[in-house]
């Protein structure tokens, strides 16, 4: 994965054109129709019938139902639950219509569902493995992270591809609504599956290990309890292995000496003294 590159500029991934509060004027919308740009503003609510009401700024705009996701269910409509979780998020559009009403105000009406079919497109045509993605941390499993990779795209971030230092859960590393990038792993056309991953953009053990050296003490955090010792992670790309001590728990912060470097094996020999 060397030919790591990232999305081009024609295509925003996540990077809206116009953000929250830029729009307080309608014919800044009318314009935005126009040139078909990606926005994003908040969702304050969504009704009885699962639309989403959007914070512009000055103004508010509305996602119908059949506007809000390109999935749907037996109905031909989006799920109630694609509606309900977007309450409070910040969600990326295409202003699809404005219409005026009899008392002179407008109607700003707004689809999700074009940017995902936009980004899908796009995903199809040119995603290929080693591109670096820019995304945001939607939810987390005990295996993996989900992340939003661009118009409510989603691509799966196993646990033990976020960092060489094993974790117990995601949530050790990233919280929801992180912004992170990740590293296509694979990308299977047919089914739109996206398997991310993340380690590879958090420097090579060449990388890590230049700040250490041999014979100094240094602050590592204890992971994996194996036979033959003790992981202890100096940085999430770099962990060396300490001999066996009791009382030492997974996750606590511990000083290690640094007995040993071997570069040509990539290991590092520890010893836990606090």
């Amino acid at each position: 994965m060397s030919d790591q590159k990232y999305l081009p500029e024609g295509w925003s991934n996540l990077e809206a054109e116009k953000n929250i509060g830029e729009f307080q004027k309608v014919s800044d919308l009318k314009k935005a129709k126009e040139k078909k740009q990606t926005l994003e503003g908040l969702v304050v609510m969504a009704d009885a019938e699962y639309n989403l009401h959007v914070d512009l700024g000055g103004v508010r705009g509305i996602v119908p139902r059949k506007e809000v996701s390109a999935v749907v269910g037996s109905d031909g409509l989006p799920l109630p639950v694609a509606s309900i979780t977007k309450v409070n998020k910040v969600v990326q559009f295409k202003v699809k219509d404005i219409l005026e009403k009899e008392n002179g105000e407008a109607e700003i009406i707004l689809s999700r569902k074009d940017v995902e079919l936009e980004v899908r497109k796009w995903m199809y045509e040119n995603l290929k493995e080693g591109m670096v993605l820019s995304g945001i941390v939607r939810n987390m499993e005990q295996y993996g992270v989900f992340i939003d990779v661009g118009g409510g795209v989603t691509g799966l971030l196993h646990i033990e591809d976020i960092s060489i230092a094993r974790i117990k859960h995601p949530n050790e590393r990233f919280k929801i609504g992180d912004k992170i990038k990740a590293i296509v792993k694979s990308f299977d056309k047919e089914t739109g599956r996206i398997i991310l991953s993340h380690k590879e953009l958090l420097g090579t053990w060449e990388d890590n290990i230049k700040e250490f050296k041999e014979g100094t003490t240094v602050i590592g955090t204890a992971r994996a309890r194996e036979k033959n010792g003790i992981f202890v992670e100096l940085k999430p790309n770099l962990v060396g292995l300490a001999e066996h001590k009791s009382g030492i728990e997974y996750g606590q912060k511990v000083s290690v000496f640094i007995k040993k470097i071997v570069p040509e094996k990539k290991k590092i020999k520890l010893v836990i003294v606090g």
